[in-house]
């Protein structure tokens, strides 16, 4: 069971406005056979496939509870740092950003740990001097 067929399931239900509503009810409504129906509900309660007379009514708070679920287990979607030429053409060399970001009083600190942005500068200021290096 998917997010997407859940939510049209449960508004499928929803909007019958009769108090018990069956996998032949709902049928009539939205044109999915019964038995489609009830296997894709079967889900939510495992009986549904056996008892054709089962209100779907009682499974819309299971069904919510579902999509809650998957709502929250969806992680929001980290920003990528992006770096400009203007980020990394202050230093002239690796070199040069190691020891403008990476020593104190001229001595490398260990303990420098460097960022994300940090490191994509790096990483292009590496990749420019091995292709100096490749054109000699």
């Amino acid at each position: 069971m998917n997010k997407s067929l859940a939510k049209k399931y449960l508004s499928q239900i929803s909007s019958v406005k009769k108090k018990y509503v069956n996998a032949d009810t709902l049928s009539r409504h939205n044109g999915i056979y019964p038995d489609v129906i009830n296997s894709d509900l079967s889900y939510f309660e495992p009986m549904l496939a056996m008892d054709p007379s089962f209100n779907l009514k009682d499974l819309i708070p299971a069904i919510e509870k579902y999509i809650a679920e998957i709502d929250a287990l969806k992680e929001k979607k980290v920003k990528t740092v992006t770096i400009s030429k203007k980020d990394y053409e202050k230093y002239k060399s690796v070199a040069d950003f190691v020891y403008k970001n990476m020593t104190v009083g001229g001595l490398i600190d260990r303990n420098k740990v460097l960022d994300e942005s940090e490191l994509k500068i790096l990483r292009k200021l590496v990749k420019e001097e091995l292709d100096s290096l490749k054109k000699k």
